[in-house]
Formats: C-alpha cells, sequence, structure tokens
C-alpha cells in the first residue's frame, strides 16, 4: 500500500479528531507535502459539512398530522368492551372474560384510516424521491462553490485581495490560474445607479487545482461568485432553465440558492440567499436593460 492510499484510508478519523500523537503528526506532516492528498481531504471535509446541514428531503403537512391525530383520538375513545366474544371463537378454556377483548366497529375503522394514510404518504415520499434521483442531485462544483460561501459568511476564509474594481481583481487572478478570469464592470459602463458592491477575491481549492472566489455585497446581502475552467468542472443536476442559448442549474443548497453554468470556456457559481431562485444576484454581471433576457427566465413560473 502507497503512503497515499494509507493516508487516504485515514482521513475519515482525521476528520472525527480520531488521530493523535504521532499518528496524527505523520497524517499533517504528509499532508503538507502531498497536494493531492490535501485537496482530498478538501473534498471528503466538504462532503461531511454537507451531509452534516442536511435537511429531511419531505416531512408531513400539517394537515396530514391533524388528521392522523384525530383518527388516534377517536381510536382511544372507542370503549374496548371485554365482555364481549370475538364473533370468531368463544372463550378460552380456563380463561376469564376480562383476557379477552375485541376492537368496536369505529376502532377497527380508525386503524385501517391510519393504515391508508401511512400507504398513501408512503407512495407520495417514494414518487418525489424517484423525480429527485431523475433530476440529479446538487453537482460536486455546486456543493463546493454553497460550502465556500458558508465558510466566508462565517469569517472561515478570508479574502485575499480586497478591492472595489473589478479591473484590479482581475489583475490579481491574472498569473495565478490557468484560465483567463476577466470581472465586467457593468455599473460603471452602464452608469446606472449601483445596486451592488465588490469586496474582494480569493484562490479556493478544487480537483486538485485553483478556482476563483469572488465576493460581492447588494443589500447588506452576500453574494459569492465561483469560477473555474469548463474542463475541470461542468454544471449539472438540479433544475434546468434555458436562456439566450445558455443552460443553467439551479439548485437549493443548505438554504442557499446555488446557480450554475458554463459559457466560453468556463463554468460558474453564483450563490445568495435571496428570493425564488436568488436570480436578483445575477445582476452582478448582468446589469443592464438588455440583460433581463438572461434573467426573467430564471423566475419561477407559478
Amino acid at each position: 500500500m502507497s503512503k497515499c492510499q494509507d493516508i487516504r484510508g485515514r482521513m475519515t478519523l482525521f476528520l472525527d479528531d480520531e488521530l493523535a500523537g504521532s499518528e496524527r503528526a505523520g497524517f499533517e506532516r504528509h499532508l503538507s507535502q502531498c497536494e493531492s492528498c490535501r485537496s482530498r481531504l478538501e473534498s471528503e471535509r466538504r462532503f461531511l459539512e454537507t451531509i452534516r446541514h442536511a435537511r429531511p428531503l419531505h416531512s408531513a403537512s400539517e394537515e396530514l398530522r391533524a388528521r392522523v391525530e384525530s383518527l388516534l383520538s377517536t381510536a382511544e375513545s372507542d370503549p374496548v368492551d371485554s365482555t364481549r366474544l370475538s364473533p370468531l371463537q368463544g372463550p378460552a378454556p380456563g380463561r376469564t372474560h376480562a383476557s379477552t377483548f375485541t376492537f368496536g366497529p369505529r376502532s377497527l375503522l380508525g386503524i385501517a384510516a391510519i393504515l391508508v394514510l401511512i400507504l398513501l404518504l408512503g407512495i407520495w415520499t417514494i414518487t418525489h424521491e424517484r423525480k429527485r434521483l431523475l433530476v440529479g442531485g446538487p453537482s460536486e462544483f455546486a456543493l463546493m462553490a454553497a460550502n465556500t460561501h458558508l465558510r466566508h459568511i462565517r469569517g472561515q476564509l478570508p479574502l485575499e485581495v480586497t478591492s472595489v474594481a473589478p479591473d484590479e481583481i482581475s489583475a490579481w487572478f491574472h498569473d495565478k490560474l490557468a484560465f483567463s478570469v476577466k470581472l465586467p464592470n457593468y455599473q460603471e459602463s452602464s452608469g446606472q445607479k449601483k445596486l451592488y458592491d465588490l469586496e474582494g477575491a480569493r484562490l479556493v481549492g478544487f480537483k486538485s487545482d485553483y478556482a476563483a472566489y469572488v465576493a460581492y455585497q447588494m443589500q447588506q446581502r452576500p453574494i459569492s461568485l465561483v469560477i473555474t475552467s469548463n474542463q475541470v468542472a461542468q454544471p449539472s443536476g438540479g433544475e434546468e432553465i434555458s436562456a439566450k442559448g445558455l443552460t443553467f442549474h439551479y439548485d437549493s443548497i443548505n438554504g442557499f440558492k446555488v446557480i450554475t453554468w458554463s459559457d466560453r470556456g468556463l463554468t460558474y457559481a453564483l450563490i445568495s440567499d435571496f428570493d425564488e431562485r436568488g436570480q436578483q444576484s445575477c445582476v452582478v454581471c448582468h446589469h443592464g436593460s438588455k440583460d433581463q433576457d438572461f434573467i426573467e427566465p430564471l423566475r419561477p413560473r407559478s
């Protein structure tokens, strides 16, 4: 077994804080020297964070809960007649009437209704889960982007460069990435009212490479933009929405609205907590009135 295989076999133990002493020191020493294992560890960490923050896919509606509680209440209020004999059998020899009982018709009806409701709920859950699997869950890139956004707003991911000028941020990325990043400056070029503020940027690890992370603020709410090459990540999963020849993938991850798409050799993820599908955040790249053709299709249809 190679050293990397050994290290990767102990990553879960490390993330669960179960390594100590020389074993932990050796693990951390290898990580400091191996970029591939560091990237794998970061992917494992993101996966665990996603699981820890996952919420139930489905829950019973208040109406269903009320109906079940009502049926249970009816069944409990229907007295059990311990003196009545089952129509199928008489009392067993040597037993008193106190040990022989049957449910009344209303009790049996209540129990049958509960079983039917449980069956219907099971069918509904299976149907929705099947639809979810057919559509596909969030892509690895979308999960990474949502986790990066969360870490930044928690103060766990400080910016490496701060600037309100898109040209300065684009220049900072110039010799740090295998692809070119050029941030738009629609607010300045259009002369329209300033709707958002650029805060800064940094590099983030993804698949043994670096991606670009850009932080914005709009209405005192954070917006994150993550960019990588489309050779590293392709948008997939979630709900597909077409607009102006592009295909957007929308997901809701840990309460955040995540929109991913590819264009001109790059793959993007836009993350926010705005209403609907978070399409308001698109103004960081599409601010002019002519760009509404991009934004409008992202609105949910009633």
